[in-house]
C-alpha cells in the first residue's frame, strides 16, 4: 500500500528570469530569459511527494482565472487528488516572482492572492480526509490560524505533522511548535526562528536545539551544499550534500520536505529518511523552476545507491 500524504498549502505561477546576475537594490538587470512554470510551497511538496511514490491529496485556494485553472491541470496531470480544492472568484491564483543567476541563487517575491483565502472554515468541509492521511504536511504561506487547525486536526486523526515553516512570517508561531513532529527549516530561517546569529551549521544546531525546548518534536535544518542536520530526541545527526551542478535551487527545500514526507511514511528510520530526502533536493537543484525540477523516485534511488 502506497503511503498516504495529504499536504496543505499554497500553489502558484512562477514567472522565473534567469539572469547572469541578480540585481541590486534599484537596479535593473537585462539580458534575461523568461520562463513560466507552476510552484507555491504547498503544490511542490504535494508534486514531490506523488513523484516519489505516495498517494497524494491536496488541499488549498486557487483564483477564479486562467492560472488557477492552468494549475489544477497540472497537480492533476501529477496523480494529485485535488477535489478539496477550492475556487475563489474574490482573489487572483497565488503569483510568484523569481530571478535566478548562473549559480543557481535566486530571489523570490511572492503575492499570495487566494493563498490567503485558505480558511479554517473551507477546510473544516474536508476534515474527512485527515482520517485518511499517514501524514500531513504544511508550510507557512497560507494563514497561520489555518495552518494550526491543520496540525491540530491532524494530530488528532494519529498522523505524522510536518512543517516546513517558510516563509518565516512576522506573527509568532510558537504555538505551532509543540503541534509540529518534524519541523523542516532552511538556515536562515532556523536561526530567526530559534534567536540564534549564524548560518553554519553549529548555529543551526543551536538553532534546532532552541526550537525543540519550546516543543518541536525533530528539527531538520537543510544546509544547502552543506547537507541537513537533524536534532532530535536521540542527538544530533548530520547527512552530507551531494556534488550536483547546481542549475536553480528553487523548490529544492520542498523536494526535501516532500521526499521527507514519503520517508517517514514509509516507517524509514531518520537517518535513512535524511539521505533520501537530501538527494531529492540535490536533484532539484540540476533543472530550472520549481515543480519541473522535482525527480522521479528511480532518480533518487539511483543518487541514494551511488
Amino acid at each position: 500500500m502506497s503511503v498516504r500524504v495529504l499536504v496543505v498549502g499554497s500553489a502558484n505561477v512562477d514567472f522565473i528570469v534567469a539572469l547572469a546576475r541578480l540585481p541590486r537594490p534599484g537596479e535593473t538587470v537585462s539580458g534575461g530569459t523568461l520562463s513560466v512554470a507552476h510552484g507555491g510551497k504547498g503544490a511542490n511538496q504535494a508534486v514531490a511527494a506523488r513523484r516519489l511514490g505516495a498517494d497524494v491529496r491536496f488541499l488549498g485556494c486557487l483564483g477564479d482565472d486562467a492560472s488557477g485553472r492552468a494549475v489544477l491541470a497540472a497537480l492533476d496531470a501529477d496523480g494529485i487528488t485535488t477535489d478539496g480544492v477550492t475556487v475563489t472568484p474574490d482573489a487572483a491564483t497565488g503569483t510568484a516572482l523569481i530571478v535566478v543567476d548562473s549559480e543557481g541563487r535566486n530571489q523570490i517575491a511572492v503575492a499570495p492572492g487566494a493563498n490567503r483565502s485558505l480558511t479554517v472554515e473551507r477546510l473544516k468541509a474536508r476534515a474527512d480526509v485527515f482520517a485518511w492521511a499517514h501524514v500531513v504536511a504544511c508550510q507557512l504561506e497560507t494563514p497561520v490560524p489555518t495552518v494550526a487547525w491543520v496540525l491540530e486536526t491532524a494530530r488528532r486523526h494519529g498522523a505524522i505533522t510536518i512543517l516546513n515553516p517558510a516563509p518565516v512570517p512576522d506573527e509568532p508561531i510558537a504555538a505551532l511548535l509543540p503541534l509540529v513532529d518534524y519541523l523542516t527549516p532552511n538556515a536562515g530561517e532556523a536561526a530567526r526562528l530559534g534567536g540564534v546569529v549564524g548560518d553554519d551549521r553549529t548555529a543551526a544546531e543551536r538553532s534546532a536545539a532552541a526550537l525543540r525546548l519550546r516543543g518541536a518534536g525533530t528539527v531538520i535544518v537543510t544546509l544547502g551544499e552543506d547537507g541537513a542536520l537533524a536534532v532530535s530526541r536521540d542527538g544530533v545527526s548530520h547527512v552530507a550534500g551531494r556534488r550536483v551542478t547546481v542549475v536553480d535551487t528553487t523548490g529544492a527545500g520542498d523536494a526535501f520536505s516532500g521526499a521527507l514526507a514519503v520517508a517517514l511514511g514509509e516507517r524509514r528510520e531518520l537517518s535513512a529518511a535524511l539521505v533520501f530526502a537530501n538527494a531529492a533536493a540535490a536533484l532539484a537543484c540540476t533543472v530550472r523552476g520549481a515543480q519541473p525540477s522535482l525527480p522521479r523516485r528511480a532518480d533518487v534511488e539511483r543518487l541514494v545507491g551511488s
